[in-house]
């Protein structure tokens, strides 16, 4: 752990993709009759016409419903992940990963972006912190354990399969071609047991795969991206979290803890980003923005493929900074004209940028957008006109209701302008 960090805390989630087979068709409440399909509107009282609703997506994402008591983004459906403790660093793991602790991070090979550009998270030199695990393990680590605590799923790998990833290593081809598949270790009953000790206690987990003689597989992680708490907001916790996508051959038997999770759903990102706006569920803007990118990928072999030949590239720190408008709050990424240049100054202050224009105006004066609109809780547009970085994607809202003006504060609706 670092624990030099000032303003966050370390974290690490993972975005699970599972195949469900086929393209779905589903009987919906669509917002837009099938004559009014140009409208950009997704008002809630206009949620009446029912129709067929073809989704092209073959694959379905995880996200989780937090409890209404938490101290963080209550209520709001999120990845899978958590803090990360102490034990993800743990010099135990060493025996774990035994056979793959002389590779360059047991096994993940090394990231092309140079260390100048990494992100904090990534690049911290965690032998001078006391751990001999380095950060793109012990942070998949934790995604993983959080993963396991929170859903029961368990993303590992027998010790009587590491072969096949020595044979990928031998043949230049560290990453895994193939959807991963979950192992059955032991039983239901088995497995409980051992999600409970973990959630008491996460040096558990370095006893339960000693016991079940299997390892994390960090090797189904992609990196995908890093996103910190936005400045500005008034909270207490804010986080510095490491994202990373796995692609699951089949959707898993999944189960909420009833602590920190009380609810689970599987869908498609456009139906996720769909529901947002009908306020059937509230989601955060690091998810807007990543279930856009996932909808570049109708097709989970495509999203796979894609995900672990970027994951070489590295990936950009994305920290928030908020600017306060007259009619919205509008979030600022890196690239954006309005992104500030001196964003350690903004940390120290914990404050926000403001403005007296209207989010109209910031919008003609500004050729280099990459930024988050917010004119209310659940009304968002997302407005790229730059390239990524690190050869990643921008959002795409192609399933989603056509673009149009900012919406009147009053409106509600998701929209995207790249």
């Amino acid at each position: 752990m670092n624990t030099g960090l000032k303003y966050w805390k370390e974290a690490a989630t993972v975005i699970l993709a599972a195949r469900t087979g086929c393209t779905n068709v589903r009987h919906v409440v669509d917002s837009l009759k099938t004559s009014e399909i140009a409208s950009t509107n997704l008002a809630k009282s206009d949620m009446t016409h029912k129709t067929f609703d073809y989704d092209p997506f073959d694959f379905e994402v995880l996200l989780l419903k937090r409890s209404g008591k938490s101290g963080f983004m209550p209520n709001a459906y999120v990845f899978p992940g958590g803090v990360v403790e102490p034990s993800d660093f743990s010099s135990d793991w060493l025996e774990t990963f035994k056979s793959f602790r002389h590779w360059p991070h047991f096994g993940l090979g090394f990231v092309k972006q140079v260390p100048e550009t990494r992100p904090v998270i990534f690049a911290t030199d965690r032998l001078k912190l006391g751990s001999t695990i380095p950060s793109a393990v012990a942070l998949r680590i934790c995604a993983i354990r959080e993963t396991f605590e929170e859903s029961g799923i368990l993303l590992v790998v027998p010790k009587s399969e590491e072969h096949n990833v020595n044979d990928q290593h031998h043949r230049g081809n560290n990453i895994s071609t193939s959807l991963t598949r979950l192992n059955e270790l032991c039983d239901k009953g088995e497995l409980a047991r051992w999600r409970s000790l973990v959630t008491e206690n996460p040096l558990n987990f370095i006893r339960m795969c000693r016991e079940l003689d299997c390892m994390p597989n960090i090797w189904a992680m992609h990196e995908w991206g890093n996103w910190l708490t936005p400045i500005g907001l008034k909270t207490k916790r804010r986080y510095d979290t490491a994202f990373f996508i796995c692609c699951l051959q089949e959707v898993p038997h999944t189960l909420q803890d009833e602590k920190e999770v009380i609810h689970f759903k599987w869908s498609s990102p456009p139906e996720v980003l769909r529901g947002y706006p009908a306020r059937e569920h509230f989601i955060a803007l690091p998810q807007i923005y990543e279930l856009g990118r996932m909808c570049q990928f109708p097709q989970l072999r495509d999203l796979h493929s894609f995900s672990r030949t970027r994951a070489a590239e590295g990936c950009e720190q994305f920290l928030p900074v908020r600017l306060v408008s007259t009619d919205c709050h509008v979030f600022l990424l890196p690239g954006d004209d309005l992104y500030p240049e001196n964003v350690e100054l903004l940390e120290e202050r914990g404050a926000d940028l403001s403005t007296e224009k209207r989010f109209e105006l910031l919008q003609q004066e500004s050729s280099a957008l990459h930024r988050m609109a917010c004119f209310d809780a659940y009304t968002v547009t997302v407005h790229m006109s730059i390239m990524p970085k690190y050869k990643h994607l921008p959002p795409k809202y192609k399933h989603l209701p056509p673009t149009g003006d900012p919406p009147e504060p009053s409106a509600s609706g998701l929209k995207s302008q790249l």
